[in-house]
């Protein structure tokens, strides 16, 4: 048996009560944009038109999103692969929404609205002194924000030192790649990649 309707899962799970229903919030006050400022890690949820949805991980130092005001934060689009699957889907659809991580702290910051691509030459001489600076930015109209509890990070210990995986548990990423793709050659090994990865920064 598949769910199909709300009534259905509110019958399974019944309502939000309390502070989980009334967390929900219009706007950024100082909790919100404290925590942005010393998020150094989000990811960008986007939606195509043909309803396709991609999530996508940014980072930088702790505070590369800005905070414009109380409903518009602006994300770098750093150098990346150049597929622009977030990017497109905001032409197509605008709709957003992000989740911010700190690092050692198992909240997490809620962000839903609608985001544009600008050029602006004022939102990209906040990223000026990157090493790379962004050709372009995400603007994103804030219209829902709110803080997410504790216990998905907490169940995956995600911050706890015996949590960590060594690296070399899994094949490297070229031998990942040539593997999908059927490609018969030797691949690139995990020091030439995270050197190549280091210069693009």
């Amino acid at each position: 048996m598949h769910i199909e309707s709300e009534k259905q899962l509110r019958e399974i799970y019944g309502h939000p009560k309390g502070r989980a229903k009334d967390k929900q919030l219009s706007a950024l006050e100082q909790h919100s944009i404290n925590f942005i400022e010393h998020s150094p890690f989000v990811t960008i949820s986007t939606c195509a038109k043909s309803g396709l949805v991609d999530c996508s991980p940014r980072g930088g130092k702790p505070g590369f999103v800005k905070v414009l005001s109380a409903t518009c934060i602006i994300i770098p689009d750093s150098k990346g692969n150049n597929r622009l699957d977030s990017l497109v889907n905001i032409v197509e659809t605008g709709a957003v929404g992000c989740l911010f991580l700190i690092p050692g702290v198992d909240e997490t910051l809620r962000i839903n609205g609608v985001a544009r691509i600008s050029t602006s030459a004022n939102y990209l001489s906040l990223f000026a002194t990157e090493q790379h600076p962004p050709k372009t930015c995400i603007e994103i109209t804030i219209k829902e924000v709110f803080l997410h509890c504790a216990k998905a990070l907490m169940r995956s210990k995600l911050w706890a030192s015996n949590s960590i995986i060594e690296r070399a548990t899994l094949p490297t990423m070229g031998v990942m790649i040539n593997d999908q793709l059927s490609i018969n050659e030797s691949p690139e090994n995990q020091e030439h990649m995270v050197a190549r990865y280091e210069h693009d920064l």
